[in-house]
């Protein structure tokens, strides 16, 4: 039986596995960027400024009090795991996958049925984003450092 767990055990080499973390953050930050950027189209371009600045300020503040910690105790676990070949689904730890589902259940419920107007959505939208891809460059730089 062990021996079919471990077959079925989607295992890669663990200089992957930074990688793969900073492919997801990249994708799901762009993902977010792109549905504010699609509720920003108005036609005055100074709301639209200061949408986006608010979006980026909230962003830099994510980035540094939050994103940026995940990434770095995601990184130091990733290193302190035993072994080589480790499943690719340990870029994250076991316990934050409801987390991830919470929100983004959340999310849909967001752009689904709130009555926040998108415009002021996507400052929340543009600040989790640009915190998620500026994190990702953390899990890059790893994976460079790795090969």
């Amino acid at each position: 039986m062990t021996d079919l767990l471990r077959k079925l055990n989607p295992a890669v080499d663990k200089k992957w596995l930074n990688l793969v973390a900073g492919l997801m953050w990249s994708g799901v930050g762009g993902m977010l960027i792109a549905f504010a950027t699609r509720w920003l189209k108005l036609d005055n371009w100074l709301t639209i400024l200061l949408l986006v600045l608010a979006g980026l300020a909230l962003g830099t503040a994510i980035y540094m009090y939050g994103f940026s910690k995940v990434a770095s105790k995601n990184i130091s676990r990733i290193a302190a795991i035993p072994g080589k070949r480790i499943c690719i689904f340990a870029f994250q730890e076991w316990k934050t996958y409801p987390l991830v589902a919470f929100m983004i259940l959340l999310g849909i419920y967001l752009r689904v049925y709130s009555p926040i107007p998108k415009p002021l959505l996507a400052i929340l939208y543009l600040g989790l984003g640009t915190s998620l891809l500026a994190s990702s460059l953390q899990y890059y730089w790893q994976a460079a450092s790795d090969v």
